[in-house]
């Protein structure tokens, strides 16, 4: 199983990314060296929406689109579950 997650960070931005273990990743953005740079220097981050598919390729299209092709006010709809 894979998941999209959107993180709202430290200071109100958003960050996207793909596990396939939310809680361990969710622990790595902040407490690890793990985490990605973008949410080291923004910690503590908050997990804030996840979906989760079958396979990697659904999932990283998922979060392609998420990333590229969504601003921030779709990001939040998304969240609001008004997407």
């Amino acid at each position: 199983m894979y998941y999209v997650y959107i993180l709202k960070c430290f200071d109100d931005t958003l960050y996207t990314g793909i596990t396939t273990e939310l809680a361990r990743r969710l622990d790595e953005h902040n407490h690890s060296d793990k985490g990605a740079k973008y949410t080291r220097a923004r910690r503590p981050v908050t997990l804030v929406y996840s979906e989760n598919f079958i396979d990697r390729s659904l999932a990283s299209k998922r979060e392609y689109e998420i990333k590229k092709k969504m601003n921030r006010a779709m990001k939040l709809d998304l969240i609001k579950g008004e997407d």
